[in-house]
């Protein structure tokens, strides 16, 4: 099978969705099948590029910024992202077209489906949903909403990476949806060795931006000076100037550290260093850094927002909170990192239940999907 990807974040561009895209792309490679991924160019990323047997083309479309992406980027992607597709549809011929995000990449899928006749699959993260993270997509989705409908209704496949995009989305498109979660790939050799760290350490992993809730992490911790912790906060966006100021106010310098914007290898060593994942999200997907944290055997303190629910057992391997309870996040913070043995067996259980992640049976239910759309006579 010839699998033809669009997809606006592609790493080391964006964030988990492109992760997600990435370890699909490189399943299904490693299943036999040929995959082509269309994408954003990035300063000083190659145009082409095979890594890992998939070919990565970079589209040159306004992307300034590994972290987000413009209306205008998102918009000449789509422009740029049909024409290249049209030119791979006349000389690779795919056989089906994968389209992560409904917007922008589902209305190009959708594009070279009425031109071309090639059918599309539509993966949907969240931010691409109509409301699923209102603080960052409902200003352009006032303007883009009543264009996406045809998008949805014309995929071959759709697939939502939690119960809770799936419920969203039907909420608004009402069809049929199959939800296949984001996984990892686990290698059931090696088993981290829970070993709790002096002081215990916490990370935070994603865009510094209102929709992850960051300030929150620095208030929370604000409160739980007398005890020992130590916070790492991976990532960069437009709200780091305003923790800087929060972590200095707070006299938290010497306790808070932002080494920025790190490519996924290095989150996930940070990962392997650490206790405790605190994600104090607004709205959420299934978040990957939290498969990829419970796969270091790390303790989960979230929000109780979107796919954080098919993660946290709470009271097993963390707790979770409403996004505005900071009086519950910390304490829910303070109970583990005061209990060395009620946070080894939180750590302990996130080792179990990471297992439902795998990315080996998620790779195959998505070869399923995209199978089955070759052999659909129209969309469902």
């Amino acid at each position: 099978m010839r699998v033809l990807v669009l997809v606006h974040e592609y790493p080391p561009i964006g964030g988990g969705g492109g992760k997600v895209a990435e370890d699909i792309c490189e399943g299904l490679v490693s299943r036999g099948h040929a995959v082509k991924v269309i994408t954003s160019h990035l300063k000083g990323l190659s145009s082409v590029e095979t890594r890992r047997g998939v070919e990565i083309i970079r589209l040159r479309c306004g992307r300034r910024y590994a972290y987000k992406a413009s209306f205008s980027s998102m918009f000449w992607f789509i422009i740029t992202s049909f024409l290249r597709g049209l030119k791979e549809i006349r000389s690779w011929k795919p056989d089906i077209i994968h389209a992560h995000f409904a917007v922008p990449a589902g209305a190009v899928g959708y594009a070279l489906y009425k031109t071309t006749r090639i059918g599309y699959v539509l993966t949907a993260h969240l931010g691409d949903v109509p409301g699923g993270v209102p603080e960052k997509t409902d200003r352009w989705f006032k303007l883009v909403k009543p264009l996406t409908p045809p998008i949805w209704k014309n995929a071959r496949q759709i697939i939502a990476v939690s119960e809770f995009t799936r419920s969203l989305a039907q909420s608004i498109y009402p069809m049929p949806m199959q939800v296949i979660p984001n996984g990892i790939t686990l290698n059931d050799d090696i088993v981290p060795e829970i070993k709790i760290h002096h002081p215990p350490r916490i990370v935070f992993a994603g865009r510094f931006v209102s929709q992850k809730n960051p300030l929150q992490v620095i208030r929370s911790l604000n409160e739980l000076k007398d005890i020992d912790w130590c916070c790492t906060m991976m990532g960069d966006g437009p709200l780091r100037a305003d923790m800087e100021k929060e972590i200095w106010n707070n006299g938290l310098s010497d306790r808070i550290d932002l080494p920025g914007w790190l490519t996924p290898e290095a989150v996930v060593e940070e990962f392997g260093k650490s206790d405790i994942l605190f994600m104090p999200s607004l709205s959420e997907g299934l978040p990957v850094v939290g498969i990829q944290a419970m796969s270091k055997g790390l303790a989960l303190i979230t929000s109780t927002a979107g796919g954080w629910a098919d993660l946290v057992k709470p009271g097993e391997n963390g707790f979770q909170f409403a996004p505005d309870d900071g009086a519950g996040f910390s304490n829910g913070l303070r109970n583990l990192l005061i209990d060395e043995t009620k946070l080894a067996d939180a750590r302990r259980e996130s080792l179990r239940l990471v297992n439902d992640f795998d990315l080996k049976s998620i790779v195959v239910r998505y070869e399923q999907a995209l199978s089955s759309a070759l052999i659909t006579n129209k969309p469902v």
